[in-house]
């Protein structure tokens, strides 16, 4: 049986001699071309072998890592940015000078932001003021910072003026809105009544911080001490030695009458504070003292010495 099971015929042994043949051809063709890698001529470079990998590149992959090297040089400029110096006025220079000078974009933008809002940099040591700027850049650029006089105080172009014009210049700077002329030391503007145009004579108070302290105002009810305007978030301290407070233009609340959620619209009355308070009046009745504020855990102590001044019973 084995016989019949490996019997070929002829013409079969004849192709399996013919594709025998043609595999040891194939075989010795690849040994002898294949040789030739050892003399070095064609052989391919390991995988660390930076320099030889570089020369045999095809064209296309030299052309597109060319253009990937141009395309990301920006990257190696700007981390070796060219710092220079020249003179320039922080209120009106654009953001390409700015840059030019070293400031880093977030400082430019600062800066802009500053200017928006109504701020003027009248002095070279206002502009030490911007924030993360450190000693030593404020030194080097301290000498080449010029402002200009139209940005300077209007005080200072009254007292320069000749006797002459005198009346007339000083009129014309206290009918400018955009930039009314600041208090002086001993002046003062009524914190609770004035409105924003008597708050902006404040040194160092703009639109934007004028109507900052009147919405505060409409808040709380009005100012019992100057010593408040500190809640105001970036608000200069200097301000509160140019106001007058009078505590009897408080407008008071009356604890006993409001609900919970008009309770907590006052800044000095949170959640906690005016449930109890509305817990307490459904138990126990009608608040008629201070005092009774101490029997609930959410006030403390501080808490009544401030909102003593606005409720009524």
């Amino acid at each position: 049986m084995l016989s019949e099971f490996f019997y070929f015929r002829k013409s079969d042994r004849r192709a399996f001699l013919t594709l025998f043949v043609v595999a040891v051809v194939l075989l010795v063709l690849t040994m002898v071309l294949g040789g030739g890698a050892d003399d070095g001529s064609t052989a391919t470079p390991s995988r660390g072998d930076s320099a030889a990998i570089r020369p045999t590149l095809p064209r296309t992959a030299r052309q597109s890592e060319t253009r990937y090297a141009a395309d990301n040089s920006h990257y190696a400029t700007d981390s070796r940015r060219k710092v220079e110096r020249f003179c320039f006025d922080p209120n009106t220079a654009d953001s390409t000078l700015l840059l030019r000078l070293g400031l880093r974009p977030w400082q430019v933008r600062a800066i802009y932001r500053y200017r928006a809002a109504g701020g003027v940099y009248r002095q070279p040591s206002d502009f030490a003021r911007l924030y993360g700027l450190t000693v030593g850049e404020y030194r080097e650029l301290e000498p080449y910072i010029r402002i200009s006089h139209d940005y300077r105080a209007a005080a200072t172009a009254i007292s320069t003026t000749p006797p002459a014009q005198h009346t007339a210049t000083a009129e014309a700077v206290r009918d400018t809105m955009r930039y009314p002329v600041k208090l002086r030391q001993g002046e003062h503007v009524p914190l609770n009544t004035a409105d924003t145009t008597a708050l902006k004579k404040i040194p160092g108070i703009g639109s934007y911080y004028a109507r900052r302290i009147v919405a505060y105002r409409e808040r709380l009810g009005g100012f019992y001490s100057a010593s408040q305007l500190v809640e105001i978030e970036g608000l200069p301290e200097s301000a509160s030695a140019f106001v007058t407070v009078d505590p009897s233009a408080i407008r008071r609340i009356n604890v006993n009458r409001l609900t919970l959620d008009q309770l907590r619209r006052h800044p000095y009355i949170n959640y906690y504070q005016a449930r109890d308070i509305v817990d307490y009046r459904r138990l126990r009745g009608k608040i008629t003292d201070i005092r009774q504020l101490r029997l609930m855990r959410s006030f403390t102590d501080k808490d009544i010495e401030r909102i003593a001044h606005y409720i009524e019973y």
